[in-house]
């Protein structure tokens, strides 16, 4: 999922992909416990999107408060 894509969503559904990525990496971590993921990258790749939807997620919240301030 691009960046941009990712700022057209809603807060609401950005909180909840959020979520469905942090469970898939808990699932990658698992897997690779386990010996069952041969896509080790697919790690770095779930860490990549978590990272971005957490900048997006702090970008708002940042410009909520300063419109607050103002």
């Amino acid at each position: 999922m691009k960046t941009a894509e990712i700022r057209q969503l809603s807060t609401q559904e950005l909180k909840t992909k959020l979520s469905d990525t942090r469970q898939e990496l808990m699932n990658l971590r698992f897997q690779i416990v386990t010996g069952q993921l041969t896509d080790t990258s697919r790690i770095k790749q779930t860490k990549r999107v978590i990272a971005q939807f957490e900048t997006i997620l702090r970008e708002r919240e940042l410009a909520e408060l300063q419109r607050g301030e103002e």
